[in-house]
């Protein structure tokens, strides 16, 4: 994608604020004109006043000369407002556009993708963006009026001189052109290196304990050290190849103006041009030079921009491979006739992780009634947890099809499919929010009545009442201030008050030490009653009343039945059940 290509994807988003573009333009060509206006100024100050020999004339030529430059700053003081508001708007809008679509993706892109450098792309690419669009276009249309006004009035002032000025401008564009696409592609390495690195940096701190305790923290310096020393190195190159860049054009603009003063102060000698003509000529030819070096400058920035927009775009621009559907739930007639073809159903269901060579899922078929437990057990990547993320549509079957209420889960809404389900997982997910707000992440308009009573139901009320603010205490990043049972059971209240007629449990208290499993036993039992109940259990004693229980191995479903069926009919049920109860 050419730079041009990159930016021009960024329309979308400044589009709606043609007012304020048309205002920002508007001061900016009116600030351009105005200071256009002051080589004018000098060369009458020059002639008219300080040549004249006259006390009130040069009074009046400084008072003109200070007006000139008044407008300029009030036109400079509207132009930086609007473009600066523009850019932190748009951006504004882009971070949103960006974090919407990726908080709607399906859960495998972020299993191939690295969360530090997504939030690296939301950050800082968008930080560079808004830098560029509320600073660096601004000073790149400026410049380039200052330059195609200083340019013409340069040949009205003397088109002799203008010929010599204008001699450099090709060596100038050459150099910009040259390094420009060096620097374009070394600004899209720098920002995936700092990605990396922000990547690096998350990943370690969010598991820091992990990190102290294996003693691994002068490994993870050290590679953190190659990674930031990698993003430096790209840097410097980037900077080196801006700094020639400045340089050549530095050199050869002044180059120019020197070659111009010599030309023309001949000329004033010998009386061709008055001094104040070559004084404002130089005024002009200084603000053509200017310009060219501050677009170059603004390429540069132009270029690390294009490599940001790149990176924002590929986010938004990544498809989403779970779809959903369009259909609502069936009425309630048609839901409970449906009883009889089972709640949920598993239909030939065949799935693959794309990242494996063999099937997570082969050919399960199973029918659950309503208000059935089932429970679901096998060693470990028999393929239980496949089962769950398959019904919450986190993945799309290979083959077959998943119903709830006799309907396809595909042909319906994901919102309303989701609706239905209230999962308890075996890490309990936290967020850095209070007590009642993570409580309340199911049901946000909840009432405080309500989150209390699935608190209480969830047997967490006694030890959230004990904690410095009750409700209102604040958990920490992933609840780091609970033991797990506590968080266990902040994580059953939620689903209680969610109030979602299917329950799936993977391996709630799988986790837990005796005590704390006990209590969150009390509120599962709570959370199960009146509801169809899918279980993950890697604890048989925790499924033994189930109505049923389904023994997965290597994707395929082997056996089903009750504990004392299964004991007599499945000899790889029965050798679980012997490893749990009876060694020692």
């Amino acid at each position: 994608m050419s730079q041009q290509a990159s930016l021009t994807k960024l329309l979308p988003f400044i589009r709606p604020y043609k007012i304020q573009i048309g205002l920002a333009l508007f001061a900016l060509v009116f600030t351009s004109g105005v200071m256009l206006s002051l080589g004018q100024g000098v060369s009458y100050l020059i002639d008219q006043g300080i040549a004249s020999g006259s006390r009130d004339a040069l009074r009046y030529s400084i008072l003109f000369f200070l007006l000139l430059v008044a407008l300029v700053a009030i036109g400079s003081f509207f132009r930086f407002y609007l473009v600066s508001w523009i850019g932190e708007k748009v951006v504004a809008d882009l971070r949103k556009a960006v974090f919407s679509h990726l908080i709607h993706l399906h859960p495998a892109f972020f299993e191939e993708q690295k969360s530090g450098e997504i939030q690296s792309r939301i950050t800082t690419d968008t930080t560079l963006l808004q830098s560029v669009i509320g600073s660096s276009i601004s000073i790149a249309l400026r410049n380039s009026i200052m330059l195609v006004g200083g340019t013409v009035l340069l040949f009205i002032t003397n088109a002799k001189l203008t010929l010599i000025v204008l001699l450099s401008v090709p060596l100038v564009i050459a150099p910009i052109l040259f390094f420009g696409r060096r620097v374009r592609a070394l600004s899209k390495t720098t920002q995936d290196e700092i990605a990396k690195v922000g990547g690096h940096v998350g990943e370690s701190l969010r598991h820091i304990k992990v990190v102290q305790s294996l003693n691994q923290q002068q490994n993870d310096s050290k590679l953190f050290n190659n990674m930031v020393d990698q993003a430096f190195f790209v840097s410097v190159q980037r900077i080196r190849q801006r700094a020639f860049l400045s340089v050549v054009v530095i050199t050869l603009s002044m180059s120019a103006i020197g070659v111009m003063l010599w030309v023309g102060g001949n000329d004033v000698m010998q009386g061709r041009i008055s001094a104040g003509d070559l004084g404002g000529f130089l005024f002009y030819a200084i603000i053509v030079a200017v310009a060219v070096a501050a677009i170059s400058e603004v390429m540069g920035e132009l270029q690390r921009a294009a490599g940001a927009a790149e990176r924002l775009i590929e986010l938004l621009n990544t498809p989403n491979k779970i779809l959903s559907g369009a259909d609502a739930l069936p009425p309630i007639e048609e839901a409970e006739s449906a009883d009889s073809h089972g709640v949920i159903r598993f239909e030939q269901v065949v799935f693959q992780y794309s990242s494996r060579d063999k099937a997570a899922i082969n050919d399960v078929n199973l029918t659950i009634q309503q208000g059935e437990r089932v429970a679901l057990v096998g060693p470990s990547g028999a393929g239980k947890s496949t089962l769950l993320e398959l019904l919450l549509r986190f993945y799309d079957v290979d083959m077959g099809r998943i119903c709830i209420y006799n309907k396809n889960i595909k042909d319906m809404a994901l919102e309303t499919l989701r609706s239905q389900l209230a999962i308890v997982p075996q890490q309990p997910v936290l967020f850095d929010m209070t007590v009642a707000q993570n409580i309340a992440y199911a049901k946000p308009e909840a009432t405080q009545a309500e989150i209390e009573n699935a608190a209480q139901a969830a047997h967490a009320d006694e030890f959230i009442q004990q904690l410095p603010d009750g409700y209102d205490s604040d958990l920490g990043e992933n609840g780091v201030r609970l033991s797990g049972g506590q968080q266990q059971r902040i994580a059953i209240a939620r689903a209680i008050l969610k109030d979602a007629p299917i329950l799936l449990l993977d391996e709630a208290t799988s986790a837990l030490d005796a005590q704390s499993e006990h209590h969150v036993q009390q509120a599962l039992e709570h959370l199960m009653q009146g509801r169809t109940s899918l279980i993950i259990a890697h604890r048989l004693a925790t499924v033994l009343n189930a109505d049923r229980i389904i023994v997965m191995d290597q994707g395929n479903l082997v056996a089903q039945g009750t504990h004392a069926q299964l004991l007599n009919t499945s000899p790889l049920y029965a050798k679980l059940a012997q490893l749990q109860f009876h060694t020692t």
